[in-house]
């Protein structure tokens, strides 16, 4: 549902956008999808118990302005998040803070359907789309 200054979308209704990293799908482009411009936000879905939801990364990048903080809440399931090696265990409902870009995380999903919405800026500068986002959605239709 779209009006002048607003959209509503549920999640279910976000088609996964097809990519060729298994570490990656399915993610959910929901800035794609409602058209956010000020910071980026996804979801991604585990489609079993076990499969990595949130990729192994860091957010260090060449150009400064895309180190990005990252806020990620578990919607639906339960996940097991790794940061700086430590090891967080993330029910529905439990957001994961990383302030630092420099921090390697990544998440497991411990339920088939584990979903994490990821949200992240950098702070202090303008929204700048990662290359990683722009990689997988040259071309794509969202």
């Amino acid at each position: 549902m779209t009006h002048k200054g607003w959209r509503a979308m549920h999640l279910s209704a976000m088609d996964p956008l097809a990519n060729d990293d298994p570490d990656l799908d399915p993610w959910i482009p929901v800035r794609h999808r409602l058209g956010v411009s000020a910071f980026g936000i996804n979801a991604w879905v585990a489609k079993e118990a076990g499969d990595r939801v949130i990729e192994e990364h860091d957010e260090l990048n060449p150009d400064e302005a895309q180190n990005h903080e990252e806020l990620y809440l578990v919607i639906d399931g339960h996940a097991t998040f790794t940061v700086d090696g430590e090891e967080i265990d993330a029910p529905r409902g439990t957001f994961v803070f990383v302030k630092d870009p420099a921090l390697v995380r990544t998440a497991f999903g411990r339920e088939a359907g584990t979903t994490v919405l990821s949200i992240g800026a950098a702070p202090g500068t303008p929204f700048g789309v990662s290359p990683w986002e722009r990689r997988y959605t040259d071309g794509a239709p969202v």
